[in-house]
């Protein structure tokens, strides 16, 4: 996810079948850092949504955390955007 205009960015992963039980903060910058966030997530075919209020909740959090339950909705549907991309999405 990244912030239009001010270079931040947030990665977050998600993987349930490998025991997450909520999205968890893996990367976060600002300035060169967000902007390699981007080029990576975009090298490797993962899709980038620009959230603003998002990011700067996200960019609170400590790395490798959960998502707090508050932010499960807004998550929720930014991993179905993400997902309604991708030809391996879940059933």
């Amino acid at each position: 996810m990244a912030k239009k205009g001010t270079n931040k960015a947030v990665a977050l992963r998600y993987k349930p079948q490998e025991g997450d039980e909520a999205p968890k903060l893996v990367a976060k910058g600002r300035g060169e850092v967000a902007r390699k966030i981007i080029e990576l997530a975009k090298e490797h075919g993962v899709p980038v949504q620009e959230d603003p209020a998002l990011v700067e909740l996200l960019l609170r959090l400590d790395l490798s955390e959960e998502i707090p339950p508050e932010l499960y909705e807004v998550v929720a549907k930014v991993l179905a955007f993400v997902y309604s991309l991708r030809a391996d999405a879940p059933k």
